[in-house]
């Protein structure tokens, strides 16, 4: 069987992909990765065949970091996406020409490539590494960061909210999803149309993290994602009895550098600190100390050793924390990261500080409370477990790859 998976330039859409990826390289599949230029060695170095997406999707990055308020910054990644989907289309057709393969894994924002893979009726998955954005009953409308509420003050809530993301769906999702659409010449889609599907789409999380709900056509719950690059290294952490908190900024560039300074200042006397800034200059933060700091460092082997996490409450490092066990303080700055902070107080995983309530003494505080989160911690590592991880996810994969092409 030949597999190609198709990512957005985006680590955090690379790195869930790859357990999948490599259990079926495991099982005799021969797999092509077209990802962002800057893995594409580590990705060799996996196992994997890899080439890098067009850099000209590259060149359009995210502009939402400095957004007036979240409804703007969603338009503004949902503007990206469409921006980027001629390209991406363009990408895949290319890759599919080179590569032939059997079943196809296509990230959840490239819009264009999904809608292709539609188009040519491929046998093809798609590949979702956060929350689902779907309306359920009982689960609050996405984007504002609610935890669910029962009862009738809960319904009132969500019914009156509900307008706020129908109406954010109009304006943002829906053009977006029909500028991929068109790029792959499909017809364009009305509010509540489901044809956008794939046949199987491997959502990377799990009950309790996940609220309880109704899912969707297709949607399959597989865990974590957990694979890590340059797992190899070796990190000297200071040799005292202190607890070590990892703190991470976003691997994609959001001006989260403050959460690290905070932590610098708040936490340095009482913790041993590893920091992995990922888009920020560590020679922004000034003296560090006895603390670690390096734009990436493998999270793993540190995951190991942590007694809590402070991150910015991206899907990957939140989840990884929670897959090994270890509680989180999210400080969450934008995109998603609302939900992400929701469904972690929520699953009791962890605490959530507010971006504008940030400073040292907060932080400090925050991250005490945190670490008393561990049971709430391995519940969710638990679910995930339950899934079958990147075993089950395979399986799947196969059985779409099996299928009778429509």
């Amino acid at each position: 069987m030949i597999v190609l998976a198709y990512t957005s330039p985006a680590r955090g859409h690379l790195n869930p992909m790859m357990g999948p990826l490599l259990e079926l390289r495991r099982r005799g599949a021969e797999v092509h990765v077209r990802t962002l230029a800057s893995q594409v060695e580590a990705v060799r170095a996996a196992g994997l065949e890899c080439e890098p997406i067009d850099p000209a999707i590259e060149a359009i990055p995210h502009g939402d970091y400095d957004a007036r308020n979240q409804i703007e910054a969603g338009m503004r990644s949902f503007q990206t996406f469409a921006r980027r989907a001629p390209l991406d289309r363009a990408d895949l057709e290319a890759a599919l020409e080179a590569t032939k393969p059997d079943l196809a894994l296509v990230d959840v924002t490239t819009l264009g490539a999904k809608g292709l893979a539609e188009r040519l009726g491929l046998r093809w998955a798609e590949s979702r590494p956060f929350l689902l954005e779907d309306p359920a009953p009982g689960v609050p409308p996405f984007g504002l960061g609610l935890k669910p509420m029962g009862g009738l003050a809960g319904r009132a809530r969500d019914a009156a909210l509900g307008f706020v993301a129908r109406s954010f769906d109009r304006k943002a999702r829906l053009p977006a999803l029909n500028a991929g659409r068109r790029a792959a010449g499909l017809p364009p889609l009305a509010p509540g149309d489901e044809r956008h599907r794939a046949p199987l789409t491997l959502y990377f999380t799990a009950t309790p993290f996940e609220y309880e709900r109704p899912l969707p056509r297709g949607v399959r719950m597989v865990g974590a994602g957990e694979w890590d690059t340059a797992a190899e290294v070796e990190v000297e952490l200071p040799a005292d009895d202190r607890p070590l908190a990892l703190v991470a900024c976003s691997s994609e560039f959001q001006d989260d550098g403050a959460i690290a300074a905070a932590a610098l200042a708040g936490l340095r006397d009482r913790w041993r600190l590893v920091l992995t800034t990922a888009g920020v200059d560590p020679a922004t933060l000034g003296d560090p100390g006895d603390a670690v700091v390096a734009r990436f460092l493998p999270h793993g082997p540190l995951l190991r050793e942590a007694d809590v996490v402070v991150c910015h409450g991206g899907m990957g490092i939140t989840q990884k924390a929670l897959a090994a066990g270890v509680p989180v303080c999210v400080v969450p700055w934008g995109r998603d990261q609302l939900e992400v902070a929701a469904h972690v107080v929520a699953a009791a995983a962890g605490t959530r500080l507010a971006r504008r309530q940030l400073n040292p003494q907060r932080l400090a505080a925050a991250v005490e409370r945190a670490r008393a989160c561990r049971p709430g911690a391995a519940r969710v590592r638990a679910g995930f477990e339950a899934t079958g991880g990147p075993a089950a996810a395979a399986d799947a994969l196969e059985a779409i790859a099996a299928a009778t092409a429509p």
